[in-house]
């Protein structure tokens, strides 16, 4: 598992998507369990990252050069097409929308499947000595996807999901549905991160700026963690922990939270090395591997870590309180007729 705030990577979209705005899309999708599915049309970009450090060091000052060195995963550069059009989760999947899957499927998540429970919020912990330092603390039976410490609503992202929670919740949806959801690939991912824009986040370059379209480590996180303060935004954008979902701007494929409140899985399998020799076409990530990549960021995750070509990674049947889902429901074949954005 990468461990955040301790390695970190940094990518830069040098690319292009083929569409770059919303007008003349259809509406979003919405199926049995609510959930909201944008199209995203098909197009091509430039994956991945090798900007320089001295770039990195003027934008990002606060950190030590040598976290700077842990970004070779993100290159080289690479075109990657997306073939065909897709419908990707407006947002991420609410805690409302997952209770109602395990109560429909009779799927038992997998922090109370194996008895270990998840990692919840607690800032009197300390496993070493009386002074508060992590405040997270786990694996507990205590901690699940319906209790991480801190209040959630039902319209808040779900956490302390594993990656076979994930992928279960889709089979269960192409069950039902007869129409195939499952986890988007990673360069699926970062497509609809970037959504056409040329920049380290859908909205620009500037760190400071994602406190206004995204929930990410700010003053207001740091409020609990003050040890991290010197990487938290010096703004606010509301909340200490996850936020309802959709409560910030959409990006231009109609895309809310790919950036923050919460961690997504995705399909592939990690791999350093698999940039240089990943297919041009709809590349699906190595045959195997022992971690899966999660993307995006969370409510507790420092701007450099929040960046779209970000590549993190966990074992699948890690849960956490910063890692939840977004599915991805594939368009029928007539799809690429329909009002592109």
């Amino acid at each position: 598992m990468k461990t955040l705030p301790l390695i970190l990577l940094f990518p830069v979209l040098l690319g292009a998507c083929s569409a770059t705005s919303r007008h003349g899309a259809p509406p979003p999708l919405e199926n049995s369990l609510g959930m909201r599915f944008v199209l995203v049309p098909a197009g091509e970009f430039l994956m991945g990252s090798d900007e320089s450090l001295d770039s990195l060091a003027r934008d990002f000052p606060q950190y030590e050069q040598a976290r700077f060195l842990h970004l070779k995963d993100e290159s080289p550069i690479h075109r990657v097409r997306i073939t065909k059009p897709f419908f990707m989760g407006q947002h991420e999947v609410t805690v409302g929308q997952f209770r109602k899957f395990l109560a429909a499927s009779g799927h038992v998540p997998e922090s109370i499947a194996d008895g270990t429970g998840g990692y919840g919020y607690n800032p009197d912990y300390d496993p070493a000595t009386s002074v508060r330092r992590d405040a997270f603390e786990g694996r507990a039976p205590k901690y699940s996807w319906s209790n991480p410490g801190f209040r959630q609503t039902d319209d808040h992202p779900v956490v302390n999901v594993t990656w076979h929670d994930a992928t279960a919740m889709a089979a269960w949806l192409s069950r039902k549905e007869n129409r195939r959801y499952r986890l988007p690939t990673e360069a699926e991912w970062e497509y609809a991160c970037l959504a056409g824009q040329g920049g380290r986040y859908a909205h620009g370059n500037q760190p400071q700026a994602l406190a206004t379209v995204a929930n990410t480590f700010d003053a207001d996180a740091s409020a609990n963690w003050p040890q991290w303060a010197s990487f938290a935004l010096q703004s606010s954008d509301g909340f200490a922990f996850t936020a309802p979902v959709g409560s910030f701007p959409a990006n231009a494929f109609g895309l809310q939270d790919m950036v923050g409140n919460v961690w997504e899985w995705v399909s592939d399998w990690h791999d350093d090395a698999w940039y240089a020799r990943s297919p041009q076409a709809d590349p699906q990530g190595p045959e195997s591997g022992t971690v899966k990549v999660r993307r995006g960021g969370s409510w507790h995750t420092w701007s450099l870590y929040s960046r779209c070509a970000f590549r993190n990674w966990n074992t699948p049947e890690t849960r956490y309180t910063l890692l939840g889902i977004r599915l991805l429901l594939e368009a029928e074949p007539d799809t690429a007729d329909q009002p592109r954005p």
